[in-house]
């Protein structure tokens, strides 16, 4: 399993990063999921069936009109060689037909079906020297006669597949509807409340941004068309690239990365291929101050850089006594800074151009994380900041929606001198690439179009002015209840504050206890542990209204009221709300209730909740056993009874 779900709060180990390896594009895998569940082992054998059978019938046809099939076994797509018929005769006429033919060589065309293709004639007519064929033998029944939907013998698939329940049960739409909705309710998302995680922007995805994705304009085109076949998604592609290097201000943008930790390695790639080409392949040293994201590390290592850390001050700043120090050290050896920007920690850093400076003089550049990009939108920008190049998480900041692992896409923007390390295309030997086509996941990057497109300057300005808005506020309200920790010179924090829950341990009570009492008030838990071990990073996004500030707020005064009742002995230490959260339906309406607090005290904390009451599927888990010890939901024992 690349990656396993828990209902937890999100609690990243900076030693353990892995979203390098275990990145999953969770937008297109769900699409791709909700196919099988609805179609079923069933369904899906009977359109590829179809497909198999929609390729002998084309190969049947073509050896009618005299072509020769190179082959005998294949599935959907049927090769085909063309003797003295020039490729290019063929290509002018399909293209006129609106096919498109993949070309091996001069000699050799490859055709391939699929469940949406309902007829040949049109191919037919390509390679009947482009005259209509107007013979019963050639009408896909008369074809089709006597033909095998299944493939030969040796490639025949003869074990089971998707045998779980699941993809057998949901085959019409009210049923799928009712399963996904399902689903849609186990998750406390934006429609329940606001999500709070620290530097993971869970911001409004709004309709009229996901809409498109649904066109099959967008999302029936092959990612390797034909340029001149897509001129819609030429211009959005331009106009995105335009839009993303002039919010970053750098000379160039690509957007075929595939997430956030795809663009750090491609941003780190494009380095390595600037110095390589000018005769500094021997700057392999990537300095990495403590406070920067955790999966840093693991793509400078990926990347072919050594990595060496910097050390930060009590304030959450870059130790410029130590920077100094480590550049001086490796300055013939000096690659590249990771740095983030406003920093990990929720400040910005004021000495960040004096530090890119540095990097610079000594003949390194500077890569800046894009996390934290919302903080910067309209106000400033990575090449304002001195940075070299910059990847942008689209999911952040730019809207594309978040969760289970990765958004899809992560462009990067670079300064004119790297644009030519960009990555290129994937069928280009002499370009490298990230991902498997040239524009990534190109269906997607609608949204984030759309999101700036109806937002615009002012609007994207704005936005970023109430993240931080929004952050400060929740600092000033909560400041008196729990230490924040870090701020910059002025008192004031960036997009997002951490709140310092370490003294409460003394009196029994650790800081997943807080976040797990936050589901009983029906919000999410921020960020935990991370950067620091014992707080929580709160950040609110623009997306949230005052009153939503005020209810998060509001719940996070309630658990304190709770844990000064712990840490005082008003409330038993051991069996008190806040160990026994979250507190599901199950646990409340049962016969029993041996608990010294109320059932209301354990489910209905707050006013609010007699409006709309968010029950979380399960309690409480072991989380360090689960992470090591991954409990199969498949099928019980007794479905193999007899």
């Amino acid at each position: 399993y690349r990656l396993s779900l828990q209902t937890r709060e999100q609690h990243i180990r900076r030693d353990k990063a892995t979203s390098n390896i275990c990145t999953a594009q969770v937008l297109l895998a769900v699409m791709a999921s909700m196919y099988a569940v609805y179609h079923g082992p069933e369904g899906l054998k009977a359109i590829a069936g179809r497909v198999h059978l929609m390729a002998r019938t084309l190969a049947t046809g073509l050896q009618r009109l005299g072509w020769e099939v190179a082959h005998t076994d294949f599935f959907d797509t049927v090769r085909v060689n063309l003797g003295n018929t020039p490729a290019a005769t063929l290509v002018a006429m399909a293209e006129e037909r609106g096919l498109n033919l993949r070309v091996l060589d001069e000699q050799t065309i490859t055709l391939s079906v699929d469940e949406t293709t309902d007829s040949l004639a049109a191919l037919f007519e390509v390679f009947n020297e482009g005259h209509e064929i107007r013979n019963a033998a050639f009408e896909l029944p008369a074809l089709a006669a006597g033909l095998e939907r299944e493939v030969s013998e040796p490639f025949r698939r003869t074990s089971a597949f998707l045998t779980h329940p699941i993809f057998n049960r949901h085959h019409t739409e009210t049923e799928m509807l009712r399963y996904i909705h399902k689903l849609e309710a186990k998750d406390l998302s934006l429609t329940t409340s606001m999500i709070p995680l620290g530097s993971c922007t869970m911001k409004l995805n709004a309709t009229s941004e996901m809409l498109p994705v649904t066109w099959a304009e967008f999302g029936k085109i092959h990612p390797f068309a034909p340029v001149d076949q897509a001129e819609g998604y030429a211009g959005l592609f331009a106009q995105l690239e335009s839009w993303l290097a002039e919010i970053t201000g750098f000379a160039a943008v690509s957007l075929q990365p595939n997430a956030g930790s795809n663009g750090e390695y491609a941003g780190l790639l494009a380095i390595r291929g600037y110095l390589k080409a000018q005769g500094q392949n021997q700057r392999n040293v990537c300095l990495i101050p403590q406070s920067a994201h955790g999966t840093n590390p693991a793509s400078a290592v990926m990347a072919g850089f050594k990595v060496v850390a910097v050390k930060c001050l009590d304030n959450g700043n870059i130790d410029l006594a130590d920077l100094r120090a480590k550049v001086g050290q490796h300055r013939n050896e000096l690659g590249a800074l990771m740095i983030t920007y406003p920093s990990t920690f929720g400040v910005f850093e004021e000495t960040v151009q004096e530090v890119c400076a540095l990097i610079h003089d000594a003949g390194g550049q500077v890569y800046m994380d894009g996390a934290n990009m919302n903080a910067q939108v309209g106000l400033t920008s990575p090449g304002f900041i001195g940075a070299d190049v910059c990847h942008l998480n689209l999911h952040k900041t730019f809207c594309i929606p978040h969760g289970g692992g990765g958004p899809g896409v992560g462009p990067i923007g670079v300064a004119a001198h790297l644009a030519p390390y960009l990555p290129g295309n994937p069928l280009d030997p002499q370009r490298t690439a990230v991902s498997a086509a040239q524009w990534g996941s190109a269906s997607i990057l609608v949204i984030s179009w759309m999101y700036i497109r109806m937002m615009g300057e002012e609007g994207l300005t704005d936005a970023t002015r109430l993240a931080i808005l929004n952050a400060n506020y929740i600092a000033r309200r909560l400041e008196s209840f729990y230490p924040v920790l870090f701020k910059g010179t002025k008192g004031l924090v960036a997009h997002e504050c951490i709140l310092d829950l370490r003294d409460f341990k003394a009196g029994g009570v650790e800081v997943e206890d807080i976040a797990k009492r936050l589901i009983d008030y029906g919000f999410h838990a921020p960020t935990m542990s991370w950067p620091v071990v014992g707080t929580l990073m709160v950040e609110p996004t623009e997306s949230e209204s005052k009153e939503e500030l005020d209810r998060f707020c509001d719940a996070m005064i309630g658990i304190h009221h709770e844990i000064t009742a712990v840490v005082h002995g008003t409330i038993d230490r051991a069996d008190n709300p806040l160990k026994n959260a979250p507190h599901t339906a199950a646990v409340v309406t049962a016969s029993d209730w041996a608990h010294p607090y109320t059932r209301e005290t354990a489910a209905y904390p707050a006013k609010w909740l007699r409006e709309h009451k968010y029950w979380p599927s399960v309690g409480r888990v072991d989380n360090v056993y689960g992470d090591r010890n991954l409990i199969c939901s498949c099928v019980g024992m007794e479905a193999y009874e007899g």
